[in-house]
């Protein structure tokens, strides 16, 4: 721990401080709050009350307004420190508001009724986690089958990608044939082209095979992407040829050396490809709202816009859904990030 304190405290102007180092501190900090910021909002957020995340200014944290049990009323109510006439402090209980008076007891001696102005008081504020915003859409949203479809068609899609893209690669790296370029050059062309220009054909298509309505329509169009194509290319351009050619001396098919050569050569660069494939699989919202119209086909999130009606958003529980959706991405992210540095560096991306 001294180690690390010392790495982090270390200062270039020694014992005293460079404005080097304070600009150091103030770039690093910055990025750390732009970096972070929305997603502890989003998880703040998501433990917020309806009437919590419609208050302005905004906090940081789910405050509420404590409540207390008042002898005569059934449920308990809510707490405020109150400025008294003589100029004192109390803590009273708000029994009903009517315009700009509210009538308030004390919790101790609830038979006398005090009327307060509502600007002579501020609500008594308490930490509370609204943890029925997680439970409630389990209870009442088929969330179970929703994440059933997503999980099944980011998997399918992932496995289908680095099969046919890591197939592509392998052609295109150690295959020499007449107009290779030229086909690599149409791959990385692609690139430019949105999914948004090619939605009308693609749906058509899709239309013809009888795979609308079809986790498999969702899955199937978007497989062979020309990122993973080139990227993987890159990757196997630097495995030596060598090893190819003694593989195919000692009687290897194609297939035993694309399986058990340039497959397991090629890992890091598939873990990369994977994690940029449960990405997009996992939070693609436009191809299936596009395919889908059946309620238990949908993914998490065409799900999720079920929470957005026409005149009334349920901020509380869609924020709570969102921060669910966001933590198979987090863990396929934190279990494959070794991979990350030496894939790219491999792929020579920049």
């Amino acid at each position: 721990m001294s180690r690390v304190g010392d790495f982090l405290l270390r200062r270039r102007g020694g014992r005293g401080w460079h404005w080097t180092d304070l600009f150091t501190w103030l770039w690093l900090i910055a990025g750390l709050v732009v970096m972070f910021g929305p997603a502890v909002w989003l998880v703040n957020s998501s433990f917020k009350s309806p009437a919590a995340l419609v208050e302005f200014p905004p906090t940081i944290l789910p405050y509420v307004t404590a409540v207390a049990p008042v002898e005569g009323h059934e449920r308990p109510l809510p707490l405020y420190e109150v400025t008294l006439p003589d100029g004192s402090t109390a803590v009273l209980a708000e029994v009903r508001r009517v315009g700009t008076v509210a009538q308030m007891v004390d919790p101790a001696a609830p038979d006398e009724t005090i009327r307060i102005d509502i600007r002579d008081r501020t609500p008594v504020r308490e930490v509370a986690f609204a943890t029925e915003n997680y439970v409630q859409p389990f209870l009442s949203f088929d969330f179970m089958r929703y994440l059933t479809n997503s999980v099944f068609v980011t998997v399918m899609a992932t496995i289908i990608t680095l099969l046919t893209n890591s197939m592509a690669a392998f052609a295109l790296s150690k295959y020499q044939f007449r107009g290779r370029a030229f086909v690599m050059l149409v791959i990385i062309a692609t690139l430019m082209v949105p999914l948004s220009v090619i939605l009308v054909p693609l749906y058509s298509v899709i239309t013809a095979m009888g795979l609308s309505n079809s986790l498999w329509g969702v899955i199937l169009p978007t497989v062979a992407t020309p990122t993973g194509v080139f990227m993987l290319r890159q990757y196997m351009l630097t495995i030596p040829d060598e090893l190819i050619d003694a593989a195919r001396m000692d009687k290897a098919s194609e297939w035993q050396i694309y399986w058990r050569i340039i497959l397991p050569l090629t890992a890091p660069a598939l873990a990369v490809l994977a994690i940029f494939s449960v990405v997009w699989r996992w939070n693609d919202f436009l191809w299936p709202l596009i395919v889908l119209t059946r309620r238990e086909l949908f993914t998490l999130q065409i799900a999720l816009n079920t929470y957005a009606g026409e005149t009334n958003i349920q901020w509380h529980f869609l924020l709570a859904m969102t921060v669910v959706t966001m933590i198979p991405v987090v863990l396929v992210f934190v279990f494959l990030q070794r991979f990350i540095t030496t894939g790219i560096a491999g792929t020579g991306l920049k």
